[in-house]
């Protein structure tokens, strides 16, 4: 979730600020004692926690601060994740991780970038945001290590399923080359019964190919079944009373895309409202306005991309299975059976829809006129 920030130090109180530039092998330091002071740069190698304390250290007597003034951190969000965050907290840091998105740039076409310069920047805008200036960036919010780690059962099954269709369309591009056809069935050595354009086997190379490729295939569909036994277990595994086991029970709600759905954080992001779920999910309508000219610029894709792939699955599925519900017929009165404007309105049933969830499953409102199922 982004969250609108807050300030949590007053600028009046001896703080040094921190702001960490995150690199393979360095980090950089900027670091500064609040409004008006120069901020300093300096350069550790990256995970060197020893070396960060002896920057800190040298910071302190730099800016005339005591041993004890409390510390205040911020880095972007990024290729490390969160372990940098939680490592900080452990040393009593107060961290902010910072939505790289939401950062204010120079609109030159060419402006200067460096390390340092990026560093300066982000801890005087760090200094900015604990003075309580509410639009200076967003924050991202940091899952636990279990809700993290939790993420990686559907993003795995993502990622073979797009691995297997991958390998799929590559295997019919190099039949089609030798005007062979996919095989409906494909059992045993099934390569060997294809036949060319001219009614002859397949190369020896091209069959060679294929065996392997077979393999792999094989291989995916294995993993992809270990993986959907392992959410079919969660799911008779979990409480009447989890989110996992309200979500399915909704007709129409399989146990993957439940799965995405409260593993991209559904629950442990703790939304306060419908706004910041949209903001999570994206799908907003752009729009121009300036001066007299004013313009829609079509739906935004800012958001989180597997979220939004599930969300837009489980909005064809609930058209499918949840025909009376408020949700179906409200797609049905303003878009019709237009294939083309179906297309667009399922993006907005999508955002409705995962608002709708999130109100069931955080405080037990069933959609209104949808089926429940009697087990889940």
């Amino acid at each position: 979730m982004i969250a609108m920030t807050r300030s949590a130090v007053s600028v009046s109180e001896p703080t040094l600020y921190v702001a960490f530039e995150l690199g393979k092998k360095e980090w950089k330091l900027g670091m500064t004692s609040g409004p008006g002071v120069v901020p300093i740069v300096r350069t550790v190698a990256s995970a060197q926690w020893r070396s960060v304390e002896r920057a800190l250290a040298e910071a302190r007597r730099r800016f005339g601060l005591a041993e004890t003034v409390s510390v205040v951190s911020c880095y972007e969000a990024g290729r490390d994740g969160f372990w940098i965050h939680r490592a900080l907290l452990a040393r009593g840091i107060a961290n902010r991780v910072v939505d790289s998105a939401s950062i204010e740039v120079n609109r030159r076409a060419r402006r200067l970038k460096t390390d340092d310069l990026d560093a300066r920047k982000l801890v005087t805008m760090l200094v900015r945001v604990c003075g309580g200036e509410p639009d200076v960036w967003r924050e991202v919010h940091v899952p636990s290590v279990a809700d993290e780690a939790r993420r990686h059962g559907s993003r795995e099954r993502t990622t073979l399923v797009q691995d297997r269709t991958r390998l799929r369309n590559q295997a019919r591009s190099w039949l089609v080359t030798f005007g062979g056809a996919w095989p409906r069935r494909r059992t045993g050595a099934w390569w060997t019964a294809v036949r060319d354009g001219t009614g002859a086997p397949l190369p020896e190379e091209v069959q060679t190919r294929l065996a392997r490729a077979a393999e792999r295939l094989t291989l995916l569909q294995t993993q992809i079944a270990a993986l959907d036994a392992a959410q079919e277990g969660a799911v008779r595994r979990a409480a009447p009373d989890s989110a996992l086991a309200q979500l399915v029970r909704l007709k129409g709600v399989a146990a993957t895309g439940a799965s995405i759905l409260l593993e991209e954080g559904l629950v442990w992001r703790q939304f306060r409202n419908r706004r910041q779920i949209g903001g999570l999910l994206g799908f907003a309508p752009v729009t121009f306005a300036s001066g007299d000219l004013t313009r829609d610029q079509g739906i935004s894709r800012a958001g989180n991309a597997r979220l939004q792939a599930a969300t837009i699955q489980l909005a064809w599925n609930w058209v499918q299975w949840q025909p009376h519900s408020a949700l179906t017929q409200w797609f049905h009165a303003h878009f019709g059976p237009r294939r083309r404007a179906r297309r667009i309105g399922i993006v907005a049933l999508a955002r409705k829809l995962l608002i709708a969830l999130w109100r069931y499953v955080s405080q037990g409102v069933v959609p209104s006129g949808a089926v429940l199922t009697a087990t889940a």
